[in-house]
């Protein structure tokens, strides 16, 4: 049994894995775009590039993504994705790449649980968690 997060970027997915790829790695998998479904009456008109499924890696994990309603306006509450670091440098590293046009939430910082933690949204407003393990 797998337990993938599945994230809906509203138009954004393209650009938000491209971001993905550059700030940490992310590996695509597999990228669906509307035009490739067999009913072609499942493609809103203009949407034909947009992404109707994608699958990427970062580390041992596997995200799913669409484009979802291609409204232009993601909407991430109620959860983080939580990344963890092999140390305070590629915590660093990590979090200062999310963070890039984003919103820290909790600066990168040792706390009583890690030697750093951190939390940020990034550009697209997914929350992340940066952490390195005690």
């Amino acid at each position: 049994m797998a337990l993938q997060p599945y994230l809906m970027f509203d138009g954004k997915c393209e650009e938000a894995i491209a971001f993905y790829r550059s700030a940490i790695g992310a590996e695509v998998a597999m990228m669906l775009r509307w035009k490739d479904s067999p009913d072609p009456a499942m493609c809103q008109p203009g949407n034909e590039n947009k992404i109707m499924h994608a699958a990427f890696r970062v580390g041992d994990a596997t995200i799913f993504a669409s484009d979802g309603g291609c409204q232009g306006q993601p909407h991430f509450a109620g959860f983080a994705l939580s990344l963890t670091a092999h140390d305070a440098a590629e915590a660093q590293r990590l979090f200062g790449a999310l963070a890039a046009g984003g919103q820290v939430q909790m600066p990168l910082a040792k706390t009583f649980f890690s030697p750093s933690f951190g939390m940020v949204a990034d550009r697209f407003g997914v929350p992340w968690m940066v952490y390195v393990e005690a």
